[in-house]
């Protein structure tokens, strides 16, 4: 069911979840799958963390026993001890990075895929809210953010923790009361610390929500390019971008502030600390009370955990931008699908359907589309929907298909209704041809065959030569394997839609939806396409949308449109004898079997005779305002 979109902005604030909170979700939903490569990470990382440590361990013997009492034979055992250090350190280093590293885009990848499935089922009012280029920055922005904060997560959180802790232990296992003195300064950064968190997670999420908002203005930008440059907006959308763009930066430099800031707290504290520790420590020492080597050991612990502190200081900023992100993906993952099969479905009909909309009432949020619309599409027929823009045409075809549900009413497929049939079995029902010919940045074949493995050569050369598409493949430098460039700009419009209408053929489904197919082409490539889709839409039951009434004149049954409601329904001829909306729209586009203008108004029909003398003034306006409101 379409729900009021406006309550589900996508750059809507929410409240902040718990860092916990959204922990457990990573863990509950993609990283327990990797338990035990962390398992054997976790092991390296042990290792590797706990040799610093021993490295300041060793600072006491180094100092005591080599250096005070000069013992040459300590010498060498204490620089093999520190060497085999190094190398343990440096191998479980690697290690577990690689691991960790791997694990991490393992995550990824998994985030990303699950995030793209599921955003792809959700329903028309669910894309309708949530623009292109937004989607783009959380499938592949905001994962990449989580996952460079994930891997410095993994492979240092947890290294520094271990570090931080050996190297404690070191230090109190000299003076537990050196140890207390150079935290002294730890509870005057706990609250800005906290402080310092909160501000960065508020500007990370604003950050996220502007980044989102410059790339939906690129998505338009480079989708509308070429209205851009005849329009001359060049500049504007340059103005434009930029005014966004400094505000992004604003709001991460801000980020930025609060994420530099704590581990800027931390080395504040070291050096309260190691001031007290010098000042007390000191006394002892120089009163004999404690030795040099006990003091350079307990100096090197301290002066190594600072290191994994700041780092940890550092990463908890970097983690609250990271947690930013993960709100939103977390937002976007939880979303229900309101579009989903049922638990039993019925099987879908079998032959030439006939398709039945009764009582149907549809609203995008308080807006009426569909007032009780009732009709019937006969099997094997061509039915033609034709009205003023915004009659509710395409509606219809969106209800058929299932990409809206109605709120009230029945819409039936060969007497089955659509929404107790799966999905899948519903859509294999139909191909869609519409004016916008939808292809992917791939080769001429991929477009066509869309992943299917089981089309003949035979098969294939016979959809060609049915859509027109043989027509040009021998002008393509690399025939089939011709890269049709993004969205098919390296085709014409009749090109594409002849490639579309080759996928239609090859679907070889009972149901045949035309959306405006030839409106946007010229009239040589409309009579080549035309002639595509009559050939494809025999045998099969067809719904035809048409503002130019010469291509529904033939049609079985032309059903009349006017404001979401069906006001006159008939054959060409029916419709003419009858009057009405239909025969005002045909005297506008035609006198005497000629065309005047196209339906939409566009532009004048070359050959065309002008209406004159019998329209009376004011006629045209009162047309207009009774076909388009």
């Amino acid at each position: 069911m379409p729900t009021d979109t406006a309550s589900h902005s996508p750059f809507a604030e929410t409240v902040p979840a718990k860092s916990s909170v959204l922990l457990a979700w990573l863990w509950r939903s993609y990283l327990h799958k990797h338990m035990r490569l962390l398992g054997v990470a976790l092991v390296f990382m042990v290792i590797e963390g706990s040799t610093l440590g021993a490295i300041s361990y060793m600072m006491q013997p180094m100092f005591d026993n080599v250096f005070v009492e000069r013992n040459t034979d300590a010498l060498g055992i204490v620089a093999m001890v520190i060497l085999a250090i190094f190398v343990i350190r440096a191998i479980s280093g690697v290690i577990q990075k690689v691991i960790l590293t791997r694990i991490a885009l393992l995550t990824a990848a998994d985030l990303r895929l699950s995030l793209l499935d599921h955003l792809i089922k959700q329903d028309g009012a669910f894309h309708q809210s949530h623009p292109p280029g937004f989607l783009i920055q959380r499938v592949q922005a905001d994962v990449d953010a989580v996952n460079f904060v994930w891997r410095m997560l993994i492979t240092g959180a947890g290294r520094d923790t271990i570090s931080l802790i050996v190297l404690m232990g070191v230090a109190i296992s000299i003076d537990w009361r050196w140890a207390a003195i150079a935290c002294i300064g730890t509870p005057l950064m706990l609250a800005p610390a906290f402080g310092a968190q909160r501000y960065v997670r508020k500007k990370a999420r604003s950050a996220r929500d502007l980044g989102a908002k410059l790339a939906t203005r690129l998505d338009e930008v480079f989708h509308g390019i070429v209205p851009v440059k005849l329009n001359r907006l060049e500049g504007y959308q340059s103005r434009q971008y930029r005014a966004r763009t400094e505000e992004f930066i604003h709001s991460e430099t801000r980020a930025a502030i609060g994420t530099a800031a704590i581990p800027g707290m931390v080395d504040l504290m070291g050096g309260i600390g190691f001031m007290c520790v010098l000042l007390f420590g000191g006394a002892e020492i120089i009163a004999g009370e404690k030795t040099v080597g006990q003091f350079m050991a307990f100096f090197t612990a301290m002066g190594l955990a600072f290191d994994p502190m700041r780092r940890l200081g550092a990463l908890s900023g970097y983690w609250q931008s990271a947690a930013a992100a993960i709100e939103r993906l977390k937002e976007l993952i939880d979303t229900p699908i309101r579009l989903t099969s049922p638990e039993n479905p019925v099987a879908p009909p079998t032959g030439l359907p006939k398709v039945e909309i009764s009582g149907v009432t549809f609203c995008y949020g308080e807006d009426a589309v569909l007032r009780d619309l009732n009709l019937i599409a006969e099997p094997g027929q061509t039915t033609a929907l034709v009205g003023a823009s915004g009659a509710g045409k395409s509606t219809i075809f969106n209800l058929l298909t299932r990409l809206v549900d109605p709120q009230e009413g029945s819409v039936k497929i060969g007497g089955v209704e659509a929404r107790e049939m799966s999905l899948e079995d519903l859509r294999d029902l139909f191909s869609v041809v519409t004016q916008e010919a939808l292809l992917f940045d791939e080769t001429l074949r991929e477009n066509i065959l869309l992943g299917r493995t089981d089309v003949s050569d035979a098969r294939l050369s016979e959809v060609l030569d049915a859509a027109h598409v043989s027509d040009f493949l021998p002008k393509l430098q690399d025939g089939l394997e011709t890269k049709v460039g993004p969205r098919g700009s390296a085709l014409s419009g009749g090109q594409r839609q002849r490639v579309v209408i080759a996928r239609a053929l090859l679907r070889n489904t009972p149901i045949l939806l035309l959306d405006e197919a030839t409106s946007a082409l010229d009239a040589q490539s409309e009579q080549v396409v035309q002639t595509a889709l009559d050939r494809l839409s025999g045998g099969r039951t067809t719904l035809v949308i048409a503002h130019r009434l010469s291509t529904v004149r033939n049609a079985d049954k032309i059903i009349v449109m006017d404001r979401g409601a069906v006001v006159d329904s008939g054959t060409h001829e029916e419709l003419l004898q009858r009057g009405g909306t239909y025969a005002d729209l045909y005297r506008l586009q035609f006198r005497e079997g000629k065309t005047v203008i196209d339906p939409v108004g566009r532009k004048a029909i070359s050959g065309a005779t002008p209406i004159r003398g019998e329209i009376k003034p004011g006629w045209f306006r009162r047309m207009g305002q009774r076909l388009f409101g």
